[in-house]
């Protein structure tokens, strides 16, 4: 009141002072807010920018996504444990051991490229599934616990936009660590031991076969673990339901073929499927005794009602908190 009706004694006149030049105690000022008449960037710098936030934060975290240090530490322990058979193949090619033990353990053939995308111990048991739960825990349920959503859709980022770059985020970190490692395998056996064009042209489709499969591997386990993220607010709740998930279906069905001796349950499993799939892809015997085209429309109904479950959910996103 002092600011605006003056301070002294005996006013004459109740009249504000401070929208004049004499005002002593303080200004009102005038605030007038104008459209955006610019050039906004275009569609895809808009994208990119949800990208780079989430994807450059695991190895900066000054203005992207802050990533604890301890998930960090997990990435680079998971992503050097999936590089452990690049050493193996050194030795082998120091001792010259072609043929020797540490060839038929870590050397180039159908079933080393397999393991080391699908093999359940310890890739599938230790280190995929962690490594999803740990990087999708908290993509979209962040974002509905702490309102970010509406930092995204006050500007001009359409839902599919904020669905497409929040799953390619996801897909890149597991796709890095994933296919980037076993192309690293590859490569390195190849380098170490010299192979010559006969050899790369006997073993490249092989190779092509277990990057597909991995590819498939890294679409699943993105779809799962989005899925269960944008249906909860906790990255707790999203990065343990999914590690239920694939060792929880994985533990029933495996109970179920020792009691009744059937694999039909394995459907189930999204990793048994996967494995299922890999099997016929790099031409190993099978280890089901189902149909592999049972495991193929499991795995496509897998994906799709987990991106339906993603897709409904983005589109429920307010621009408020919920």
């Amino acid at each position: 009141m002092e600011v605006a009706f003056g301070a002294g004694d005996g006013d004459d006149e109740a009249t504000a002072i401070v929208a004049r030049s004499e005002a002593s105690l303080g200004t009102i000022f005038e605030q007038s807010y104008r459209p955006w008449r610019g050039e906004l960037g275009p569609r895809w710098m808009r994208n990119y920018a949800i990208y780079r936030h989430h994807v450059y934060g695991v190895f900066t975290g000054k203005g992207h996504r802050q990533y604890h240090p301890m998930v960090r530490l997990m990435i680079l322990v998971i992503f050097l444990g999936s590089l452990t058979p690049i050493p193996m193949l050194f030795l082998s090619s120091l001792f010259g051991d072609d043929g020797g033990f540490f060839d038929k353990m870590w050397g180039i053939n159908r079933y080393n490229l397999w393991g080391q995308v699908l093999g359940y111990f310890p890739r599938n048991l230790c280190m995929w599934p962690l490594l999803t739960a740990i990087v999708v825990g908290g993509m979209i349920s962040d974002d509905r616990q702490h309102g970010t959503s509406a930092i995204y859709f006050s500007r001009p980022v359409s839902r599919l936009d904020y669905t497409a770059m929040k799953y390619a985020s996801v897909a890149v970190i597991l796709g890095f660590v994933i296919v980037f490692s076993y192309f690293a395998y590859y490569t390195s056996a190849i380098v170490f031991k010299g192979e010559g064009w006969a050899y790369l042209s006997d073993t490249l489709p092989m190779f092509l076969s277990g990057i597909l499969a991995g590819v498939i591997l890294v679409i699943t386990y993105t779809s799962i673990g989005l899925a269960l993220s944008s249906i909860s607010q906790s990255r707790f709740f999203a990065a343990i339901g999914f590690l239920s998930i694939i060792y929880g279906t994985k533990i029933v069905s495996q109970l179920v073929e020792w009691t009744f001796e059937t694999t039909f349950l394995y459907v189930i499993s999204p990793y048994d499927c996967l494995a299922h799939l890999g099997q016929l892809l790099l031409g190993l015997p099978l280890n089901y005794e189902h149909p592999v085209s049972f495991s193929i429309v499991s795995l496509i109904a897998m994906n799709g009602i987990s991106i339906w479950i993603l897709v409904s959910r983005v589109s429920s996103l307010e621009v408020t908190r919920e």
